[in-house]
């Protein structure tokens, strides 16, 4: 039998290596959110592809600085307001400094220390929180889309990525060029805030109050590509409601009641098998709640 013949032969009986999917990329790249079939690829298109950029106001206690709201989270869900969540019981990591810290991230984890704040001091947990709730449910970000893949690197893109989108989306600013301001004595139409956030981005965000007071505001986009790098278009919420009333409170922050920071873990080895039980059901559909 010939070499060539031989060697095709012994091919056959090689499985082929489990590769990430090239995937589209710029114009190309298929838009989430505008599926009309399945998704052939979840590697490439979102599959929960209304992705929510969500910051806090936290007056009392105060979290951040007292002219910028505070970090949220990203979260995503299906098109529709509907949403999983805690997808993967094996990423559900307790150590997010630690995972940045061995990544280099410093510049990274010193912005969240300032500005993604819990408001009983407990950033690490928030943290955690957010990732293994909604960051496992990303498809883009499974670890089999990448291409010789490090134990949570897709922890790190998810982090950068909502740093990276906060940082376009400076609400305080937003509100303030229309002449919308914090102010223990005067309050704000609803109408007048949505006018001043739909007026930056040319789609409406989704404002939340707690009593009349403003606590939270949502940025919609959709994504071209992967969560972790791809082109973020900003979209009009679908299924996610207005939840404050016609007249509003913005209240300044009394930065006297910033809750002490708990200190976060040490550093080890072996990040990539530390993980904490979550108490909600991996993969449940639901609304969502507060956090």
């Amino acid at each position: 039998m010939a070499l060539t013949t031989l060697l095709a032969a012994s091919a056959l009986l090689v499985p082929a290596l489990a590769l990430p999917p090239i995937c589209p990329i710029g114009p190309l790249a298929p838009l989430s959110c505008h599926n009309t079939t399945a998704i052939k690829n979840t590697c490439c298109t979102e599959v929960q592809g209304q992705v929510l950029q969500v910051q806090f106001w936290d007056t009392d206690p105060a979290t951040g600085p007292a002219d910028h709201w505070t970090i949220h989270g990203l979260w995503p869900d299906y098109c529709d307001g509907s949403y999983t969540q805690y997808c993967d019981e094996s990423r559900q990591y307790t150590n997010i400094s630690c995972i940045l810290e061995a990544a280099g991230k410093y510049d990274l984890l010193a912005f969240m220390e300032k500005y993604w704040k819990d408001d009983g001091g407990e950033d690490e947990s928030f943290w955690e929180h957010e990732w293994g709730k909604h960051g496992t449910c990303y498809s883009t970000l499974n670890p089999s889309c990448y291409t010789d893949y490090k134990p949570q690197e897709e922890v790190v893109d998810f982090f950068e990525q909502v740093v990276r989108l906060f940082n376009l989306l400076p609400t305080y600013d937003f509100l303030a060029a229309s002449n919308i301001y914090p102010s223990a004595t005067k309050n704000y139409t609803n109408a007048e805030i949505m006018a001043a956030l739909h007026k930056v981005r040319g789609v409406n965000a989704t404002i939340e109050c707690d009593a009349g007071q403003l606590y939270e505001v949502e940025y919609t986009f959709n994504v071209k590509g992967s969560v972790a790098d791809g082109l973020f278009l900003p979209a009009s919420p679908v299924g996610e409601g207005n939840g404050c009333p016609a007249e509003v409170q913005y209240l300044p922050k009394i930065l006297s009641s910033t809750p002490t920071v708990v200190d976060s873990e040490t550093c080890s080895v072996g990040l990539e098998s530390t993980t904490a039980a979550s108490t909600d059901t991996p993969g449940a559909t639901a609304r969502r709640a507060v956090f």
